[in-house]
């Protein structure tokens, strides 16, 4: 699957409408965010069932201070709308695919129950 440029207008419906996206924040002055880009892109074209999303945060600078942001680049993995894992800084391919695998097999279970429990405390 191709990477999904993500910004104000998309970001939360392409959150909501999957369950597994994984969100690059880059600028186009950051040279290891650029140098990431082909692994990012790699990753994507082998994990198809995953969402794979770029946030230019010098464009969507809303998004990354949303998600507190505050070196890049950063990804973000969020399964079921819900953010499971931040890395920050540089990292290589090796490392993403372990990242990525680790995020598959993460027991959802825990933030299922917070999220009832959340649920019914509203109520």
């Amino acid at each position: 699957m191709a990477v999904v440029v993500l910004n104000k207008a998309n970001f939360k419906d392409t959150i909501e409408k999957n369950n597994f996206v994984i969100v690059d924040f880059w600028a186009p002055w950051c040279d290891p965010c650029v140098a990431f880009t082909p692994t990012f892109e790699a990753a994507a074209a082998a994990n198809p069932d995953i969402v794979f999303g770029m946030v230019n945060t010098e464009a969507d600078p809303e998004i990354g201070e949303y998600f507190q942001v505050n070196q890049i680049p950063g990804v973000l993995v969020i399964r079921e709308q819900a953010g499971i894992h931040a890395q920050v800084g540089e990292i290589g391919a090796p490392a993403f695919d372990e990242i990525i695998k680790w995020a598959r097999e993460f027991d959802m279970s825990g933030v299922h129950a917070y999220y009832q429990d959340q649920s019914k405390k509203a109520s």
